[in-house]
């Protein structure tokens, strides 16, 4: 009964709220909730951090997170944005996910001498996350990778680059595996 007030009390604040789409409390929205777009049946686990960062010091973004119909975000996950990050219709999160498409700095050796959280925000592209993917238990899906349809990522895995239609990617950094070799 508690997430239901909660959603109701909280629902305006995004740019679109589906039908059937439930957050459950505690759950932090740093910034940016009316660059969150909830499709119809999404549910968002609890204490679950989403940030769309249209503002870090002086620079400016047009961040954008679309989160598709029977989408099911694990508990503790993090997404964050400040291009933009797409889930397509019935991916399935497991707990302590990562999903983003920025970092503070580039691998640039000047910035070093900077505190991280003084460095500006970059980014090397969206995250387009297709239908039907399922992203196992802390897994990081890091900026410019697209994944798609039907694909698996393991636990834990950090996926840095593409992962194709029907593999799965394991491990750190991740590899793809397509489904007929994993069974042998």
């Amino acid at each position: 009964m508690r997430w239901k007030i909660y959603n109701g009390i909280i629902r305006h604040r995004f740019a679109s709220f589906g039908k059937g789409s439930r957050i459950y409390p505690p759950v932090s929205l740093v910034a940016g909730e009316r660059y969150i777009f909830l499709g119809d049946d999404v549910t968002v686990g609890r204490q679950v951090q989403l940030t769309a960062w249209d503002r870090f010091g002086d620079q400016r973004f047009n961040p954008a997170i679309r989160i598709g119909d029977g989408t099911s975000i694990g508990d503790g996950s993090h997404i964050t944005a400040i291009n933009r990050i797409e889930l397509g219709k019935n991916v399935l999160t497991g707990k302590y996910v990562l999903i983003t498409d920025n970092a503070h700095g580039d691998a640039d050796s000047a910035l070093l001498e900077t505190a991280p959280n003084k460095r500006p925000l970059v980014s090397k592209g969206p995250v387009v996350i297709e239908d039907n993917v399922w992203i196992g238990e802390k897994a990081s899906i890091l900026p410019g990778v697209h994944i798609g349809r039907g694909a698996i990522i393991g636990a834990g895995a950090v996926v840095t680059k593409d992962v194709p239609a029907g593999c799965m990617a394991l491990g750190v950094p991740a590899r793809i595996v397509t489904m007929e070799s994993s069974r042998n």
